[in-house]
């Protein structure tokens, strides 16, 4: 819960991995830490220098990662600064000591404008959003409003997520779901299995839910070091409620279901015509 963004990718075998922003709070203990993916590679870019953790990663990446400006803190590069958790199994028990690691790593890009926008104010919509869903091969996430908090529960592969601050879960204050074309990669694992690689560089289509509305907006990411910027119908930024910010990563060729859905104009019109009127309501 204390990161800023989480980025949910599809990797290979049709399973998922999260990236997590850390920067307004940077808490001692991160993770499961797990190893690094190319989509990785331009997606954090547009961060400037983070440092980026990370367990490990196919060999021929490692002069991939060099050529970035990513700041490898890897265990290659500081292993002082992870360890094993003995109450949990591996791979599930590697985290990261996130004070030390920034504190080792005086390069690290500070805050920057990355193109997102903020407002408590949420912009008018017809649009309902109280549910999302996503389903990979062998995934899933799911986002389900809570009009107590504001915010969206999150849950992953049918259980919540869990957050390691408290017993409260993952908790969302906006959900994007950023509509990607993806393609397979040039790296493979020892099964076969491709990793397949989301481009987050050009223009696309997103859904963003806040408040328990969805918006239908478009997202522009002009090269590498830009920032991306969503932006609604009128061209103006839709602005994300301020928290925790989800960014699902989905393939183009496999849409989101948001629910309840819109009403049909039909159904508009029988919604408004079947409640009794004030006559009607009087003469009872």
């Amino acid at each position: 819960m204390d990161a800023d963004v989480v980025y949910i990718e599809e990797v290979e075998y049709g399973i998922t991995r999260l990236a997590a922003v850390f920067s307004s709070k940077i808490p001692e203990r991160i993770g499961p830490v797990r190893s690094a993916r190319i989509t990785d590679i331009d997606l954090l870019e547009q961060y400037g220098s983070p440092a980026f953790a990370f367990s490990g990663v196919q060999s021929k990446m490692w002069p991939v990662i060099s050529a970035s400006s990513l700041i490898d803190i890897s265990p290659n590069k500081m292993a002082q600064a992870y360890f094993r958790d003995g109450s949990r199994r591996a791979p599930y028990n590697y985290f990261l000591d996130g004070k030390m690691a920034v504190n080792q790593t005086p390069k690290a890009s500070l805050d920057k404008d990355i193109g997102f926008s903020f407002s408590d104010i949420a912009p008018p919509s017809e649009l309902p959003g109280q549910k999302a869903s996503m389903e990979w091969s062998y995934a899933s996430a799911r986002f389900v409003y809570d009009p107590i908090s504001g915010l969206y529960k999150v849950f992953l592969n049918g259980e919540p997520a869990q957050a390691d601050e408290n017993d409260m879960g993952q908790q969302a204050a906006t959900v994007i779901i950023q509509d990607v074309t993806q393609t397979p990669s040039a790296y493979n694992d020892k099964g076969g299995g491709n990793t397949p690689h989301a481009e987050t560089i050009g223009t696309g289509t997103a859904t963003v839910l806040r408040d328990g509305l969805a918006y239908k907006v478009n997202w522009t990411r002009p090269d590498v070091e830009s920032g991306t910027t969503f932006t609604q119908a009128d061209g103006s930024p839709m602005p994300f409620k301020p928290g925790q910010q989800w960014v699902v990563l989905l393939d183009t060729k496999r849409p989101a279901t948001i629910r309840p859905k819109p009403l049909t104009a039909v159904q508009k019109l029988v919604a408004r015509t079947s409640s009794p009127s004030p006559t009607a309501v009087a003469a009872n």
